[in-house]
């Protein structure tokens, strides 16, 4: 073997090296905080335990159990229709936000840009609390209306809840969902707005037929991450459950009622099996929205 081709080969080896140095760390951490976690809920999931004989393999009796538990499916239901309503009206006002930053007639962007992402800043615990204040029909905003107006609206009555969760999710992430858009829209060439110029076509033409296909991609992530952000609903039914326990039951989202089993019933094993069958409808969702997103745009 020549010296150049050992050359080559030593640097070869070197760059193999080199690679498997910044891929290593991260798959230790891949490994340690989801692989083993996983693995060890579908082991959990897999054993119940009895009253005589300890924890015992049941097999996949806790996935059986899952599917003709009605807790489960009226809070996967619920969560359901959460996401049919709220997550359109949020991606649709982020849309319109976008767009309105990016016609060119609004004066201080910069400023309206900030000020609408300003809630995503605000963390989720935080923004709950501060909207659990809000609605409060003894104290806070809505209290001091209903005292001033003689008026009985509760938002965190059992007719009113699932609207008052909403609300506080589109608060919190409208601004994120119009960075997204406002992103996808600067990456539009300005030869397609210049063609559509050309060809006289108008605001509301130029929006249907540039500016919304360029934000075809940005619209199959965010709906992906609505679904999956309204799917893993947690933190809001959990913390205003304190102030509204008429409302929200133990088992309102099924993230909620398998925190509950675990950590309040010690029923460790079923509220794995819980975890794992919303893990797999999860990932199915989010791979159907990827598929269903790639093959528009090959189209």
């Amino acid at each position: 073997m020549s010296s150049g081709q050992l050359t080559r080969r030593r640097g070869s080896l070197r760059s193999r090296w080199t690679g498997f140095g910044f891929v290593v760390p991260f798959a230790v951490l891949f490994v340690l905080t989801i692989i083993l976690p996983v693995a060890y809920a579908i082991y959990l999931s897999l054993f119940q335990d009895k009253i005589i004989g300890g924890n015992a393999f049941v097999g996949f009796a806790n996935y059986a159990a899952v599917l003709t538990d009605g807790q489960f499916w009226s809070g996967l239901l619920r969560v359901f229709i959460f996401m049919l309503v709220q997550v359109p009206i949020m991606l649709g006002l982020g849309l319109v936000m976008a767009l309105a930053l990016d016609s060119g007639r609004l004066r201080w962007t910069g400023f309206f840009r900030v000020l609408l992402f300003l809630p995503y800043a605000v963390p989720g615990v935080v923004t709950v609390l501060i909207w659990g204040f809000i609605y409060g029909p003894r104290f806070g905003l809505v209290g001091t209306i209903n005292s001033t107006f003689g008026s009985g609206f509760e938002p965190l009555s059992p007719h009113w809840i699932l609207t008052a969760i909403g609300n506080i999710t589109v608060w919190q992430w409208v601004g994120y969902n119009m960075l997204i858009f406002y992103s996808a829209l600067k990456t539009v060439p300005t030869e397609l707005y210049e063609a559509a110029a050309i060809d006289g076509a108008g605001t509301y033409r130029t929006i249907l037929s540039v500016k919304l296909p360029a934000l075809r991609g940005a619209l199959v992530i965010t709906t992906m991450f609505s679904f999956i952000g309204s799917i893993q609903m947690f933190n809001e039914p959990n913390l205003l459950r304190t102030i509204a326990p008429n409302a929200i039951s133990s088992a309102y989202t099924p993230n909620l009622y398998a925190y509950n089993l675990a950590f309040i019933g010690g029923q460790y094993n079923y509220s794995a099996t819980i975890a794992i069958v919303m893990g797999v409808l999860t990932a199915v969702a989010a791979y159907y929205f990827q598929v269903r997103g790639m093959r528009k745009e090959i189209r």
